[in-house]
């Protein structure tokens, strides 16, 4: 089994929801012989610096999400999309750590696949949306920021068409500027416009009750 990594330990001292169940998920990743990192504030496993899959807890499930899950062979049919408009990643989605026990076997089986596509160098095929055009404020920081790019980039198309309509939205520059670095950061922890983090963060904006922000 890999070693933790400290700063995962410490992620897993403020989980609260689905701890249990998580740290389950974790053991198994890391006895698969991953690397475990942080990004974008939750646990992340890695092969030779590329990213496999990503750990995850909401409301209703916690998750455990490959970052290219669409080219696994999912012959057991267990993996769903996290959106209508995924065309990467896939994930399960498990509500009891007895569950997790009980495929462990399955579930190290998909890890290992997951690790076979990276080894050979496969890439996902993404369709471009012809509906989006960015404007060129966003255009100039994407290009400027590597970081900025890919985790944009891993968003679903409903997060990223939520972010280009608001960004889009200012007929003066100055301010379509303004509101994409003030969601700078919401987009390299990967979230989307309307995501409800109030529960992560006491720093963010009151939410309203419907988990989007006011």
């Amino acid at each position: 089994m890999h070693s933790t990594n400290p700063k995962v330990d410490d992620y897993f001292t403020t989980v609260t929801q689905w701890r249990q169940e998580l740290e389950q998920l974790r053991a198994i990743l890391l006895d698969c012989q991953l690397t475990e990192e942080l990004k974008w504030r939750s646990p992340c496993y890695t092969f030779q610096k590329r990213n496999i899959a990503i750990l995850g807890g909401f409301k209703d499930y916690c998750a455990l999400s490959f970052f290219k899950g669409a080219l696994l062979q999912d012959v057991h049919g267990l993996l769903v999309a996290p959106g209508e408009n995924s065309q990467s990643s896939r994930l399960f989605k498990f509500t009891d750590v007895d569950e997790i026990v009980k495929m462990a076997s399955q579930i190290k089986a998909y890890i290992y696949e997951a690790i076979e596509v990276e080894k050979a160098g496969l890439k996902v095929a993404f369709k471009r949306s012809t509906n989006l055009v960015f404007p060129e404020e966003l255009q100039q920081q994407l290009k400027a920021s590597p970081d900025l790019k890919s985790a944009f980039e891993a968003l679903t198309l409903g997060r990223q068409r939520g972010y280009n309509l608001y960004f889009s939205a200012p007929k003066q520059s100055k301010t379509r500027t303004a509101r994409i670095e003030k969601y700078r950061q919401r987009i390299l922890d990967g979230n989307g416009i309307n995501d409800c983090l109030c529960s992560r963060s006491k720093k963010m904006p009151q939410c309203d009750g419907s988990h989007k922000y006011i």
